[in-house]
Formats: C-alpha cells, sequence, structure tokens
C-alpha cells in the first residue's frame, strides 16, 4: 500500500484487494480529514496564456498540466495538494496514456498520485484541444 508522505492532509492509497493503480499513475482512494478547505480547478487545457493550442499531444498535456499548477498556486495549493484528477482525451489510446502518465510522472515527481478519471472523449470545448484536466485539491 503506498501513501503520501508531504505536508498535504491528504491520504492517497491503493488498498488491498485492488490492483496497484500505481502502475499507470494514480492511487484508488483519497481520504480528506475534517476541517480542511477543497479546492476546485476548472478543466485546463493546453493553451498557452495568449489562448493558442500547439497541435502536438504531448505539449498539449504539458502545458495544461503547467496552467494546472499554476491554477493551483493562485488558491495557495500545490501538485501534493491535489486528491481528484479528471482527465479528458480526445482519441485516446495507449500511447497517448503512456505519454499522459510519462508528463504526470514529471510534473508531480515521485510518491502517490492523486485519484484519477480518465474519460475518452470525441472532442473538446475548442478546436484543436486533445487535452483537458480538471482537479480538486485540498488544504489543511
Amino acid at each position: 500500500m503506498s501513501s503520501t508522505t508531504t505536508k498535504s492532509p491528504i491520504r492517497l492509497f491503493n488498498p488491498p484487494g485492488l490492483y496497484d493503480a500505481s502502475v499507470n499513475g494514480y492511487s484508488h482512494v483519497g481520504l480528506v480529514p475534517a476541517g480542511v478547505r477543497l479546492v476546485f480547478v476548472a478543466g485546463q487545457g493546453g493553451e498557452d496564456v495568449q489562448g493558442a493550442l500547439d497541435p502536438d499531444f504531448r505539449l498539449q498535456v504539458r502545458q495544461a498540466l503547467a496552467n494546472l499548477r499554476t491554477a493551483l498556486g493562485a488558491a495557495g495549493a500545490d501538485t501534493s495538494d491535489i486528491v481528484k484528477l479528471t482527465v479528458l482525451i480526445v482519441d485516446h489510446s495507449e500511447e497517448r496514456l503512456h505519454i499522459f502518465g510519462a508528463e504526470m510522472e514529471a510534473a508531480l515527481g515521485e510518491g502517490a498520485k492523486p485519484t484519477c478519471t480518465l474519460i475518452p472523449v470525441p472532442r473538446l470545448a475548442l478546436d484543436g484541444m486533445l487535452f483537458e484536466i480538471e482537479a480538486v485539491a485540498a488544504l489543511g
């Protein structure tokens, strides 16, 4: 069973009886203690500050994760405070899953990852948008 060891009040883990989801970059369970402030971050796409989207999937994922860190920072949170992610991928494939996993590892580092639901979709809000990620974080 893996668990976080950061300053965050949340506990992320994969309980006995379920497969070890850490190999796919997420945890099955996230516990948030009472009295903790929650931060909700709207879906972040791969748009840069001017609203431009790179056509490359990996670069959109990387930019979306940078945008997520910016939004979290504005609320006084960081990636170690994330409890839940929802990920939307256009034309999902195992190749895109591996790209997402590598970029998540680079963005979040080692240790337990947040709970996560990945949803394949036919398209997103903007033409050319290939990836979107939203988050719920907990602040002690």
